[in-house]
């Protein structure tokens, strides 16, 4: 017997988790992309793009495709997305797990300042003008215009149409992994004095975090919001295991 499995994705896990399922003779294995990239990586198993049209819409979905688990492998901050999920597979009565990564621990001589939002991030920035690194989503810039006495660097998958209404600014397009070295090259040729991040957690995107202890810069960190609690684990193999006790694999 086959099993229909869908992965909310947009992680690197959840394209790792793919790889593993994708030969499988005993899963069907779906990724669903919000749609937020403009042009995605290369997946190892099939792909739709888009929303599901909230928590019904998506319930709807897993009834009209015979979804044996739900994986929801969303980013860290895709709150909205986790709600709906859990939401949907209570619903459609389809078993869920979540692969959710752990946040990155604060080191010694990490130099954080941690906040709620991206509002607070630019408050937390400060009056006085700095070089400042922002590595959020291209949807989440644009409360920065109101301080437009700092000069900024700022990176995101997608170029960013229409650019910021503020005086100086610098683009950069670039998909991780961001090594270290790399990243302490890139904070020193700029000149940059604070990086506002999100605590995403894992490998692809540290190197900004090390970096920036290693040459003692500050960090504006904005918490991960709250997530519905479900039954959840940190790792792909630990996703494997579960399906190994939540479907009869013979």
């Amino acid at each position: 017997m086959r099993h229909s499995i869908l992965i909310l994705g947009g992680t690197a896990e959840a394209r790792k988790l793919a790889e593993k399922l994708a030969n499988d003779p005993r899963f069907d294995t779906e990724l669903s992309l919000a749609g937020r990239t403009r042009a995605p990586a290369e997946q190892p198993v099939p792909v739709r793009i888009g929303g599901f049209g909230g928590a019904a819409g998506l319930a709807d979905y897993l009834r009209q495709k015979g979804v044996s688990i739900l994986i929801e492998a969303t980013h860290p901050y895709a709150a909205q997305i986790s709600r709906n999920a859990v939401e949907a597979s209570r619903h459609a009565g389809v078993p869920m797990v979540a692969l959710r990564r752990l946040p990155w621990p604060r080191q010694m001589d990490d130099r954080w300042i941690e906040v709620d939002n991206v509002a607070e991030a630019v408050i937390a920035v400060g009056e006085k003008a700095r070089t400042v690194f922002l590595t959020l989503g291209r949807q989440e810039l644009l409360p920065f215009e109101a301080a437009p006495q700092h000069s900024y660097l700022i990176r995101s998958v997608d170029p960013v149409e229409p650019p910021l209404d503020i005086p100086h600014a610098v683009y950069l397009t670039a998909r991780g992994p961001f090594a270290e070295a790399d990243e302490a090259r890139l904070l020193r040729e700029h000149h940059v004095e604070v990086i506002v991040a999100k605590n995403s957690g894992g490998p692809a995107s540290y190197g900004k975090i090390a970096a920036a202890r290693a040459l003692g810069i500050d960090v504006v960190l904005v918490r991960r919001p709250d997530l519905p609690e479900v039954q959840s684990v940190e790792t792909v193999d630990e996703v494997l295991a579960w399906l190994a006790h939540a479907l009869p694999l013979k």
